[in-house]
């Protein structure tokens, strides 16, 4: 099978798994704005957020070395799992020693003992599925992706809607979610016999090593650039009603409508990173990547214009106004954030070059850049703007790390971009963002006209991209 047509495989397998998972999940929205004021469902996003800045650190992000070394032929699986695994079990030990200090941390308090499991039962999870989905069981990866976002569904009702047990119900439905997931996938796959003790070789794990620990600061650095937006709109002064722990918590409700656009991306990039590591090297892989991100930014300019232009009826289907008015609000900050995970998706794509060319300090250093640049302007327009100072940050953050990659990584693998067609996208949406959250609805026909204006430029470099990569039929 050529590269493109792989990749048509791949991104249909993990499509079928991927949507109905996600589209799934995206209803849990509408369960927690249900059972979680603002202020509370605040305090779960930096909960979750915790958990995820921890899982690299201890595991010192092992899970990245999964798929790119379980991908490479000249690599033994055996080697790889066993090794990932035990380095996650070691970090694990000390994960556990040090988590008294956790307890110090103000909204993790009487939660010390749950964050903890949940970290290791998700960090497992993770490193298993990763695998199973290198060693060539798609189907298997899509279907638990179904089975695990339906456990954790079902979990969410049962401890949250009929125990009624807020936060620590969230937290028991992670946990129990990703646990039958791991049995699931251990036992189907047989995956015992992918790991000894035996197995576990130097070489390999320096290799292993060096190509994970960047990838933790990098890891953190992304995480704490959502982290900080929230924990300096919960605590900074700033404008009445736009920080304190209502705020932030509508920032985090905002958040979920543009997670659709990374619900869009995310199928196609689980795909493109496997061909990105495969293809690396092969005749024409500039062509190739050229090719796919035409596609790919085409699709996503149109999927963030008609999710901008939909915003508010997706945000009444998906926040519970009624129970929580509050969240009506958070309407307003959801539009640049679309351009924002637009931005972030685009990284993602840049990053994968990274990846494949073992460059994994070059994900560190722009991922620094934008850390750093999130946090200085996160303190002075927060101060101003409350939220919306948050929103602009993020954008503005996302866009920097785009123009720094898009020169930085194409010195490792060159690829034509025509960087006028994605200016004028860009402006289109924010133009789009900006009359979304200024204009009454009598005035929608703007809106609907940008939306159109949008898909004309895209269309035809869409179709053209598609057929280009059906007709191959060579590698």
């Amino acid at each position: 099978m050529n590269k493109y047509k792989n990749l048509i495989f791949n991104t249909m397998i993990l499509a079928v798994g991927t949507f109905g998972s996600k589209i799934l999940a995206m209803f849990l929205t509408r369960l927690y704005t249900t059972y979680m004021g603002a202020d509370i469902l605040g305090t779960k996003e930096l909960i979750e957020t915790t958990a995820n800045f921890l899982i690299p650190v201890f595991t010192l992000a092992i899970s990245e070395s999964v798929i790119r070394y379980g991908l490479d032929k000249d690599f033994d699986n055996k080697q790889v799992f066993s090794t990932a695994i035990s380095v996650q079990f070691f970090g694990m030990i000390i994960l556990t020693a040090l988590s008294p200090l956790l307890s110090f941390i103000p909204f993790i308090k009487g939660y010390t003992s749950l964050l903890v499991v949940y970290v290791i039962v998700s960090a497992l999870r993770q490193t298993t599925s990763l695998f199973i989905r290198s060693i060539g069981f798609m189907k298997l990866y899509a279907l638990d992706g179904i089975i695990a976002t339906l456990t954790l569904f079902l979990f969410n009702i049962f401890f949250i809607s009929y125990l009624d047990m807020g936060l620590k119900g969230f937290m028991f439905s992670i946990i129990a979610s990703d646990l039958f997931s791991f049995i699931f996938l251990f036992f189907t796959t047989k995956l015992w016999k992918n790991f000894s003790i035996k197995a576990v070789d130097k070489d390999i794990t320096r290799t292993m090593m060096r190509f994970s620990i960047p990838m933790i600061p990098t890891s953190i650095m992304w995480i704490i650039t959502g982290f900080s937006d929230r924990i300096f709109i919960k605590y900074l002064p700033g404008p009445d009603g736009e920080v304190g722990d209502t705020a932030a918590g509508l920032y985090t409700a905002a958040s979920r409508i543009p997670n659709l656009v990374s619900m869009v991306s995310t199928v196609f990039f689980q795909a493109w990173n496997m061909s990105a590591i495969s293809e690396y090297g092969s005749k024409g892989i500039g062509k190739f990547y050229e090719k796919v991100f035409d596609a790919y930014q085409s699709i996503m300019f149109i999927a963030s214009a008609g999710i901008i232009v939909l915003v508010e009826p997706l945000s009444r289907l998906l926040l519970n106004y009624n129970v929580h008015p509050e969240y009506a609000l958070a309407v307003n900050y959801t539009p640049v954030l679309v351009l924002s995970v637009l931005m972030m998706c685009f990284n993602m794509f840049l990053s994968s070059i990274y990846t494949a060319a073992e460059k994994t300090k070059h994900s560190f250093w722009t991922s620094l850049v934008v850390t750093v640049l999130n946090l200085i302007l996160n303190v002075f327009l927060i101060r101003y703007y409350g939220v919306h100072g948050a929103v602009a940050t993020t954008f503005v953050s996302y866009i920097v790390c785009y123009i720094i990659r898009i020169i930085d990584a194409r010195r490792y693998i060159y690829f034509k971009v025509n960087h006028i067609y994605t200016a004028i996208n860009i402006i289109s949406l924010l133009a789009l963002a900006v009359l979304q959250v200024n204009l009454d609805n009598s005035k929608n026909i703007y809106l609907i006209l940008i939306g159109l204006f949008i898909i004309a430029v895209n269309f035809r470099p869409l179709i053209t991209a598609v057929k280009s990569i059906l007709s191959r039929r060579k590698g």
